[in-house]
């Protein structure tokens, strides 16, 4: 829905509609109840800080002054960054009538944690340079506690499940097989079906942590 940019970090990516831990597999993620970006109102998008590329991770680096620019189908927006904050911090103030704002959501680690276990969200706030173009009506006004910040997505519990029960099935099959037809051949066959299992359970089970990870 949008192309992000940030040339001072060298930050490039597509972004996608939707916050939850398997929309954030793809890239950044717009938060659905908020405005498109270069629309009137504050525009949130989160991105990962360490799992998928971590896109975000050079987010906290930012610093006031910095441009980051948003591509859309309604053209070219550039954002002014005001500051970066965390939790505690003051939140801004109220935009005025006709303006517009971008924040950026990821996590960040402190101490020991920093650089590979991040644990703290960190917010990026920008103000959009010139006017905002029209925005369409009927936006979301909410979003499922599964696209907020720091949040696992549980529908990813059943497709975990059934990609193991995939995996011990396979591995019984190779077990019998290597008995009654032969090792060389099991393993042949065997195998990439494993590994595809594996693939499918790391998939889903990366759903169950939380999105900005």
């Amino acid at each position: 829905m949008a192309l992000i940019e940030a040339p001072r970090l060298g930050l490039r990516y597509v972004v996608v509609e939707g916050t939850s831990a398997g929309d954030l597999r793809a890239g950044p993620g717009h938060r659905r109840d908020t405005p498109l970006p270069g629309q009137a109102g504050t525009c949130v998008l989160y991105g990962r800080a360490l799992a998928f590329g971590g896109p975000f991770r050079h987010v906290p680096e930012l610093r006031a002054g910095d441009t980051v620019t948003l591509t859309t189908g309604q053209g070219a927006f550039d954002y002014r960054v005001d500051r970066v904050r965390r939790a505690g911090d003051p939140l801004p103030g109220p935009l005025p009538s006709g303006t517009g704002r971008l924040t950026l959501v990821t996590v960040e680690g402190v101490s020991w944690r920093t650089g590979w276990a991040p644990d703290r969200a960190l917010y990026v706030d920008a103000t959009l340079r010139g006017g905002p173009q029209p925005a369409p009506a009927g936006r979301p006004r909410a979003v499922p506690d599964a696209e907020t910040a720091l949040r696992p997505d549980p529908g990813g519990l059943v497709p975990v499940v059934l990609w193991l029960q995939l995996l011990l099935a396979g591995v019984a099959a190779m077990t019998w097989s290597a008995v009654r037809w032969g090792g060389a051949q099991t393993w042949l066959v065997g195998v990439p079906v494993l590994l595809a299992a594996l693939w499918g359970v790391s998939e889903s089970a990366a759903r169950l942590l939380p999105n900005l990870l």
